[in-house]
């Protein structure tokens, strides 16, 4: 197995600490709303990953957090607390708000097939440990205290910034519009491990420490949470790419400052996915979530398919008319799935043929593209027998989960026929035109409640029962 490790910077081959067992570490959402498909993006990416490492043989422990303590956007203690500001948007307690948007994220991750990690800890469940970590961290000299807060010391670290030759005026917290520098920090790349003192004087979570009441930074959760489930080394470690600087650089200096020695020799990182105006992101607004595709009439596998056709290390660009393509696709290669026989039998050379091209592609970086031609490719050998293509097809599935052989719920009893719903779609149409959209809105929800979801495509108007 080959893939990428960010902390390199080249594609090489992956040998565990401990043969055929894996140690995962991801980091989590925080839950302070829905999740974009952006976010998703990445969360897939890594579950193909699991998938594939289980799929080649390996023993496999994953471990997620989930922050749900006030996440700020840098340690200089600048930007919005954004558990405080949607507990406030929504009228709910920060535990309330955590504890809808983590089940929010897993049904998410449910209707996309991305399997719940092994072990799911919430940081407000580890305090305990953050602070004894901390501690260690100050006793071998790599924190201090500075107006009330603890600090991280970079300049203690033989080599900060592991994953990229940074230049340090890049890094100058100060030049940054919006953001203040903050003075008390002894070097610019220091990062908060503890706060007792916060602009945000209204905290909801707080809890006693030796330097005061007060909440952690927002690095010190994942290193605790990491050692704790997984021990003193982590094989592989995933986010997103945004995620490189600063969040996993000071992961790794304050994990290896504590352990004294190397943490984690593997970095996987996720590329974001872009609409035509850039980076997908909460702050600005509108993102787009898998319940507003949903709402479209597009099903959350039609989504993994679209990711699965794109390389993790590339950037994806999300458009209506991309994603229709995808989405078309890939209900014509489910409706050639589903079609199947079961002639003949499963095994033979061709057989073995394709599981060798499937495993190669996925061994190869991850060749999600190169996997789902392998379906293809199956699918329109005219010499396989229709049972060595199902067959065949399951097997790629379990890393795949795009549920090519499952069958789709028969249409409720008592439906509009097909001559009705056409009929009723032209009549949107006609109202679209003449921009009576209250007319054209009311004829979608009368479809809707009869049980027709109808989909909005380049091509025209088509509907699903």
């Amino acid at each position: 197995m080959k893939f990428y490790n960010t902390l390199t910077r080249q594609v090489e081959e992956f040998i565990p600490r401990q043969e055929g067992k894996v140690k995962m570490y991801t980091c989590g959402p925080t839950v302070y709303n829905f999740a974009h498909i952006g976010n998703l993006r990445t969360y897939l990416m890594e579950d193909v990953l699991e998938k594939t490492l289980r799929y080649l043989g390996y023993d496999v422990t994953r471990v997620m957090n989930i922050t749900d303590i006030g996440h700020l956007s840098d340690d200089a203690d600048s930007g919005e607390d954004k558990m405080l500001l949607g507990a406030k948007r929504e009228h709910k307690t920060v535990r309330e708000l955590a504890a809808f948007y983590t089940d929010a994220f897993f049904a998410d991750c449910e209707k996309l097939n991305i399997k719940r990690p092994d072990v799911v800890q919430p940081a407000t469940g580890c305090v305990d440990e953050f602070i004894r970590v901390i501690e260690a961290l100050m006793d071998k000299g790599y924190a201090y205290k500075a107006g009330g807060n603890v600090y991280f010391d970079t300049s203690k670290v033989a080599q900060y910034h592991k994953f990229f030759n940074f230049k340090e005026e890049d890094l100058e917290v100060g030049v940054r519009e919006g953001v203040d520098e903050d003075e008390n920090k002894r070097n610019k790349n220091d990062f908060v491990l503890w706060f007792t003192k916060s602009k945000f004087e209204d905290q909801a979570l707080k809890w006693d420490s030796p330097w005061g009441v007060g909440y952690p930074g927002w690095h010190i959760e994942c290193s605790c949470i990491a050692m704790k489930y997984l021990g003193e080394y982590v094989d592989i470690h995933c986010g997103g790419i945004d995620n490189v600087f600063p969040h996993h650089t000071n992961e790794i200096a304050q994990s290896e400052a504590y352990l004294g020695h190397e943490w984690c020799r593997y970095w996987f990182h996720v590329l974001h996915l872009n609409t035509a105006g850039g980076k997908m992101s909460k702050s600005s607004g509108g993102f787009l979530t898998l319940q507003k595709l949903e709402e479209e009439g597009h099903s959350p596998m039609e989504y993994r398919f679209f990711c699965l056709l794109s390389h993790y290390r590339n950037s994806l660009v999300y458009s209506e008319d991309t994603f229709a393509n995808a989405a078309n696709a890939y209900r014509k290669l489910k409706s050639r799935a589903v079609a199947l026989g079961s002639e003949g039998e499963a095994g033979g050379e061709a057989y073995e043929r394709y599981k060798a091209q499937f495993r190669e592609a996925l061994e190869n970086d991850l060749n999600t593209s190169l996997a789902v031609t392998c379906v293809y490719d199956v699918l329109k050998d005219k010499e396989l027998a229709p049972a060595a293509k199902r067959a065949l097809i399951a097997e790629f599935d379990k890393v795949l989960s795009l549920d090519l052989l499952k069958e789709e719920e028969a249409p409720k009893a008592g439906a509009p026929d097909a001559a009705y719903i056409e009929e009723r779609i032209a009549a949107r149409a006609a109202a679209k035109k003449a921009k009576n959209y209250a007319e054209a809105d009311r004829i979608r929800s009368e479809l809707a409640e009869q049980g027709v979801t109808l989909i909005d495509t380049p091509a025209g108007t088509t509907y699903k029962l």
